[in-house]
């Protein structure tokens, strides 16, 4: 099972999401995808992945915040996870963002408070295991240093990718090897 955990701002109709739904419908293996829509608050967002029914441990792709949440998720419940120019520390780097706030996709509003940046630093998980993770960066993200993760990850499987930027421009030639570190396997064709 793949679980797509969106980013800051953003919904299961962001363009990896929807890349990534299309890629796996075309392989076979659409009823191995979920994709919730995440909501601002950590501690329900958090609860709303919980509540997904898996059978069995999940590899979550957590795009930029969601990377955070899929880090604290397969630190908690086992997993694995392929991590999107993840967030490092978002009660830091989302700080310069508190007051009102609008959801990309949705347009919904909200107000981003220090309650969220509690509720995040509150959900930081200081040692993992590396051998869960694939990281994928790009080093012209422009929201948040590719070399932090680098460093937090290190030890895991990296795929540095010179140029791009934050929504990884690359993401679409990465697919058939994040089926193969999730444990998938393309439907054979009739």
């Amino acid at each position: 099972m793949i679980v797509y955990l969106h980013g800051f701002n953003s919904s299961p109709q962001s363009h990896k999401a929807q890349v990534l739904a299309r890629y796996l419908e075309e392989h076979g293996l659409a009823a191995h995808y979920a994709c919730p829509a995440l909501p601002p608050l950590a501690k329900d967002a958090i609860r709303q992945i919980e509540r997904l029914r898996l059978d069995r441990e999940p590899c979550f792709v957590g795009s930029s915040l969601g990377g955070y949440y899929a880090t604290y998720l397969v630190e908690k419940h086992g997993g694995h996870a392929v991590l999107i120019n993840p967030a490092i520390e978002p009660h830091v780097g989302l700080r310069a963002f508190l007051g009102e706030q609008k959801n990309l996709h949705t347009g919904a509003p909200y107000q981003l408070s220090e309650s969220h940046l509690r509720e995040w630093q509150e959900m930081w998980v200081a040692h993992i295991t590396p051998a869960r993770y694939l990281l994928l960066v790009e080093t012209g993200d422009e929201v948040l240093d590719y070399r932090r993760a680098l460093e937090r990850y290190a030890g895991a499987e990296q795929i540095v990718i010179r140029g791009g930027d934050h929504s990884l421009q690359s993401f679409p030639q990465h697919l058939p090897r994040i089926l193969e570190f999730a444990g998938l396997h393309p439907a054979p064709r009739a």
